[in-house]
């Protein structure tokens, strides 16, 4: 056997470790070389990791969430030969199991035959109207003596139930304490917004102000300039009118357009106005960047908007656009709200958010 360890790789910018976000082999796995081996977490975005090497999977370091530090083992090979996936002994034993599982199934409806049969007997007869107050009422209908025709259930039986007075001993369904916790753990790009913004919110003086401000007229321009976009054309948005406005306030007001330096204890103010746009994801909340979107016109700030936000909610942001923001919007845009108090995202030192 010929075992390849291979480390895991230094990241850039500083990195000292990553998380191990997911594997995408597991041991005994026949791996070719560039195939992606595993998702990490740096501080500034996720990796995918591709192997070196074609070979067999040895071993592998660490579980989702745990931390690897850059130059400590990730992955052993071996390199001395590679079967065909076909030839994994775990393959070949699962097999069976599979074949002897399927006539499980018509059993298992056969069974399920007398249940459907007794329930249809012992049926609840009662008009939906009747089941909603009911249901609303908490009354199992099961426990109720109905007094119409045959049994049936009226709305004056549930009436009775309900003030103590109904036939038989009825009463409203006790309700069943719920119990059991889900463990969740908190890795990758959670684990990091986490960290982030309760840094964010324990080292930094929040202040928000909140202004209403009548759009109709902003609205109706919207409107207007949908109206003479090509067919199959995306429509704008509130956001890139939004974000043309920023870029306008920020010459009277360049102290919003700034970041911190903690470490030399300074404010940066930028001439450029990089705008990051707070994108909700699958994997939860990212930032990509719209560069210079003081030198966008509005339709290329709304197009620029939908590239990088679309590129966060697939997983495929690069770290470059992820980067580099000098301001923050946010929108809850369908979800609407009064009024809402964003967590600055560090280290700029002003977000806008919009309701």
């Amino acid at each position: 056997m010929s075992r390849y360890v291979f480390k895991m790789p230094d990241l850039g910018e500083g990195t000292v470790s990553a998380e191990v976000v997911e594997w995408k082999v597991k041991v005994g796995d026949a791996v070719k070389e560039d195939q992606v081996i595993a998702e990490v977490m740096t501080d500034k975005a996720a990796v995918e990791i591709p192997s070196p090497v074609s070979g067999r999977v040895l071993s592998v370091t660490g579980k989702p969430g745990d931390m690897v530090a850059v130059g400590s083992e990730l992955i052993a090979f071996d390199t001395s030969g590679t079967p065909a996936p076909e030839g994994n002994p775990s393959a070949k034993s699962a097999a069976p199991a599979a074949s002897t599982a399927a006539p499980a199934m018509p059993q298992a409806a056969a069974a399920a035959a007398p249940a459907a049969g007794s329930a249809a007997t012992s049926r609840v007869m009662a008009s939906p109207a009747t089941r909603r107050k009911a249901h609303v009422a908490g009354v199992d209908l099961a426990t109720v003596n109905g007094t119409g025709p045959g049994g049936r259930i009226s709305a004056q039986d549930i009436e009775a139930v309900i003030s103590g007075k109904g036939a038989g001993s009825a009463k409203p369904a006790a309700r069943t304490p719920k119990k059991g916790v889900e463990e969740i753990k908190i890795i990758g790009v959670r684990r990091v917004i986490a960290e982030r913004m309760s840094a964010a919110k324990r080292n930094i003086p929040h202040f928000a102000y909140v202004e209403e401000v009548d759009v109709t007229e902003l609205e109706a321009l919207r409107q207007y300039l949908n109206s003479r976009l090509p067919k199959g054309t995306p429509s704008l948005t509130y956001l890139p009118f939004l974000v043309a406005a920023l870029v306008r306030v920020l010459e009277s007001f360049p102290q919003c357009n700034a970041v911190h330096d903690a470490e030399r204890n300074l404010i940066l103010r930028h001439s450029a106005v990089h705008v990051g746009i707070a994108t909700q994801t699958p994997d939860g909340l990212k930032v990509p960047v719209v560069k210079h979107a003081e030198a966008r016109s509005l339709h290329d700030l709304a197009a620029e908007i939908r590239r990088v936000s679309e590129a966060a909610r697939t997983n495929k942001a690069t770290r470059d656009e992820l980067m580099g923001s000098t301001i923050t919007v946010t929108s809850l845009g369908r979800l609407g709200g009064i009024a809402s108090t964003p967590v600055i995202n560090a280290p700029v030192v002003a977000i806008v958010g919009v309701n």
